[in-house]
C-alpha cells in the first residue's frame, strides 16, 4: 500500500503553483468512516484563529461544473460544535444549510455526520468499496475565509483496502492540502482500490507533464492500461487543437473514473482533474461507450476550466452563478468531443453522421430554438443542469440544451470558416484560448466576437453573433455539408407525423406525460399533458405501439381521429398529420454518388487527424 500511495503521489501530484503564504494556519479536515457500509462518514472540521464575534460555518448549495443549485445541507446530521478540548459549544442551525455559533474561543471544532448514496458528478457515494467525494457535497466550509489554506486527513484507508485519487496535494501518508476554498471545492477525490495508469506529456513549451487514468472499477489492470492509451490518443487531438496543453498547476492531470451499473452517469471538469462516472457494469467491452465523457471533459480543460466565462467568477457556492455563455463553453466542448473521437480514429465519418444529425435536429427540429437564442438557453441552465423540481414544465415548448444547441452552432461556424475564409474554427479555437485562457483573463460574449472578427472581418463576426449568438437565424446545414460529400435530408420523407409523444397505460388508455411540442400535430390539435387517448381511429388505445401504428401507412395531409379524455370529459381531435420536421445525414458514397476531389480534401481537412 506504502508504495502505490506513493505512485499515486507522483501521479497525482506536483504542488509546486501554490506556496502557502504567511503563517495563515489552514482549516483542517479529518474524515472517517465506521459506517461505510451505511452510506456514512464522520466529519470533524477544526477551525484555528477564528475571529471574535459570531461564527458562521456552512453547507454549499453550488458547485463546479453545476449550474443549477442542490440542496447539500439535507445530508448532514448530528452537526455539533466544540473547542479543541472537547467542550460543547452552542451551534444554531439559522437556514437548512447555514449553522451558527455565537460565543466561541480562537479555536473550533465542528463536527457531523455525511450520508451520501448517489454517486455522480454532483454529490456523494459511500459504501465499503469506496467515498466518492464532489467537495461541496461533502464538506461545510467557514463563511469569511475562502482564502485560508485547507487540509484534509483521509482516516480508515487500510481498513477498506482504499488509496486515494485527486488533484490535491499528498503531503504525505493520508494528508492532502489545497490553497484555499475555491481550489478545494474543485478537486473531486476518490477512495477505493483504485487502478492507476499514467504517461508523460511533453507540453509544447518543453515542460513534461504526468497524465493519469485512476479507475475504480472491476477491471484488471491489463483493461485499465489498454483504456488508457485509447485515452492517451484523445489527448493528443485535443493538444492539437490548441497547439499546446496548459501549464496544470501541478504538473499533473487526473481522469478520475468510477464504473459500476448502480452509479448515476456524469461528466464533471475540473482545474486538473475530471470526475467521471459510468453506469456501466465495467470498461472492458464498453471502451468506444465510455470514451466520449473523457473526450468532453479533458476538452473542459482549456474550455471553462481556462477560458472562462466573467460570469463564473467568482465560482458562487450560496447560489448558482448565471451564465449567458454556456453555448460557448459547454456547446463547443459538445461539438468537439464528439468530433475529435473522429480524427482520434475511434468513430468512423458515418459514425459521425449520427452525431452531425442530431446537432442539427436540436435546432431546426425542436420548438424553442425558433424562438430562443443559444444565450437564453446559457441562462436557463440555472433551472435545468440537474437542477431539482417536482412539479411540472414546458421544457418540450421553451428550452433545448445548450449543449447541443452551442454544438449546433460550432458546427456550422467550423464549416462557414472553413468554406469562407480557409480557415478553421481549430484556429479561432486557438485565438481564443491565448488571449482569455492562456492569460486567465475571464471573458465576455463581445470578446468572443472581436476574437472572430479579428480572425476574419468585423462584418462576419457581426452579423454571425446577431443572427445566431443573439438571435435564432439558422445556418443553412444542406448546403454547409455538402462541401464534405455529406448529405442532409428528411428523416422520414412523405410519411404521415403526429409529434414525438411520451405516453404510458393509465385509466385504460395513454396518458400523455408533459407537455406536447408545439409544432406538432396534436399540440395544434388541442391535446396535452395529461390527456388520456382513449382511441385512435376507433381503436383502443391501452399500448403504446397504437401510436405508431396509427400512422405507419399515412400520408402527410392524412387525418387521425383521436378519443381522449381530460377533467372538462370526453373529447374527439382530427388530428392532421405532417411531414417530420427531423433530418438525417448521409454520405455521398452512402447515397451512391461519387465524391469530388475537393469534397474529399475538405473532409479529410476537417475531420482527419492532426497530431504530429
Amino acid at each position: 500500500m506504502k508504495k502505490i500511495i506513493t505512485l499515486t503521489a507522483a501521479a497525482l501530484c506536483s504542488f509546486g503553483a501554490f506556496a502557502q503564504s504567511g503563517n495563515t494556519k489552514p482549516i483542517f479536515y479529518s474524515m472517517s468512516f465506521p459506517n461505510a457500509i451505511h452510506h456514512e462518514a464522520e466529519v470533524t472540521m477544526t477551525i484555528p484563529d477564528a475571529p471574535a464575534g459570531k461564527l458562521k460555518v456552512r453547507m454549499s448549495r453550488s458547485s463546479p461544473g453545476r449550474y443549477a443549485t442542490h440542496e447539500f445541507g439535507k445530508n448532514i446530521y448530528n452537526v455539533k460544535a466544540t473547542d479543541v478540548s472537547g467542550k460543547p459549544l452552542i451551534i444554531t442551525q439559522i437556514e437548512g444549510d447555514v449553522y451558527e455559533i455565537a460565543e466561541h474561543p480562537d479555536a473550533v471544532k465542528v463536527s457531523y455526520t455525511l450520508f451520501g448514496n448517489h454517486a455522480d458528478g454532483t454529490y456523494v457515494g459511500i459504501d465499503a468499496s469506496h467515498a466518492h467525494l464532489n467537495m461541496p457535497a461533502a464538506f461545510m466550509w467557514v463563511l469569511g475565509m475562502d482564502k485560508r489554506p485547507v487540509k484534509f486527513e483521509f482516516n480508515d484507508l487500510d481498513k477498506y483496502g482504499w488509496k486515494v485519487a485527486t488533484q490535491l496535494k499528498h503531503e504525505g501518508d493520508n494528508v492532502y492540502s489545497a490553497p484555499d476554498l475555491q481550489y478545494m471545492m474543485d478537486s473531486p477525490t476518490e477512495l477505493a482500490n483504485v487502478k492507476v495508469s499514467t504517461w508523460d506529456v511533453v507540453n509544447t513549451n518543453g515542460k513534461k507533464q504526468k497524465m493519469a487514468v485512476a479507475v475504480h472499477s472491476d477491471d484488471d489492470q491489463a483493461t485499465v492500461d489498454n483504456f488508457t492509451k485509447m485515452v492517451q490518443k484523445v489527448v493528443l487531438e485535443e493538444k492539437a487543437v490548441f497547439g499546446e496543453q496548459p501549464d496544470y498547476d501541478y504538473g499533473s492531470y487526473t481522469f478520475l473514473d468510477d464504473v459500476h451499473p448502480n452509479n448515476f452517469g456524469d461528466g464533471m471538469e475540473h482545474r486538473n482533474s475530471t470526475c467521471i462516472v459510468d453506469r456501466a457494469p465495467k470498461i472492458a467491452g464498453n471502451e468506444g461507450d465510455l470514451l466520449g465523457t473523457f473526450s468532453h471533459e479533458f476538452f473542459h480543460s482549456w474550455n471553462v476550466e481556462r477560458i472562462r466565462p466573467k460570469s463564473l467568477e467568482p465560482f458562487n457556492f450560496e447560489h448558482a452563478n448565471m451564465s449567458s455563455e454556456l453555448w460557448f463553453a459547454e456547446g463547443f466542448t459538445q461539438y468537439y468531443g464528439e468530433m475529435l473521437l473522429v480524427r482520434a480514429g475511434f468513430n468512423s465519418v458515418d459514425d459521425y453522421t449520427f452525431t452531425m444529425a442530431g446537432l442539427i435536429n436540436s435546432v431546426l427540429a425542436n420548438p424553442a430554438p425558433a424562438k430562443y437564442p443559444p444565450t437564453q438557453m446559457s441562462r436557463d441552465a440555472v433551472f435545468v443542469d440537474a437542477g431539482v423540481a417536482v412539479d411540472a414544465t414546458n421544457y418540450t415548448n421553451m428550452f433545448t440544451s445548450y449543449y447541443v444547441y452551442g454544438g449546433a452552432t460550432a458546427l456550422a461556424l467550423d464549416l462557414r470558416l472553413r468554406s469562407e475564409f480557409k480557415l478553421t474554427l481549430d484556429d479561432y479555437m486557438r485565438q481564443v484560448w491565448l488571449a482569455y485562457g492562456k492569460t486567465g483573463k475571464p471573458y465576455t460574449i463581445p470578446d468572443l466576437q472581436n476574437t472572430l472578427a479579428k480572425l476574419t472581418n468585423a462584418k462576419f463576426a457581426k452579423s454571425f453573433f446577431d443572427d445566431y449568438i443573439y438571435g435564432v437565424k439558422k445556418n443553412d446545414y444542406t448546403e454547409l455539408l455538402a462541401k464534405a460529400g455529406f448529405i442532409m435530408q428528411k428523416a422520414m420523407p412523405g410519411k404521415g407525423w403526429m409529434g414525438r409523444v411520451s405516453a404510458r397505460p393509465a385509466n385504460g388508455g395513454l396518458l400523455i406525460i408533459g407537455s406536447t411540442a408545439s409544432n406538432s400535430p396534436l399540440y395544434k390539435a388541442g391535446l396535452d399533458g395529461d390527456d388520456v387517448i382513449m382511441k385512435i381511429d376507433g381503436k383502443e388505445a391501452k399500448e403504446t405501439s397504437a401510436l405508431a401504428e396509427a400512422v405507419k401507412d399515412k400520408k402527410p395531409g392524412d387525418k387521425v381521429v383521436i378519443n381522449y379524455h381530460n377533467r372538462l370529459g370526453d373529447h374527439e381531435a382530427n388530428v392532421v398529420l405532417e411531414e417530420s420536421p427531423a433530418y438525417q445525414v448521409i454520405t455521398f458514397e452512402k447515397a451512391g454518388k461519387e465524391l469530388s476531389q475537393q469534397q474529399k480534401d475538405f473532409r479529410a481537412a476537417w475531420l482527419s487527424s492532426k497530431v504530429k
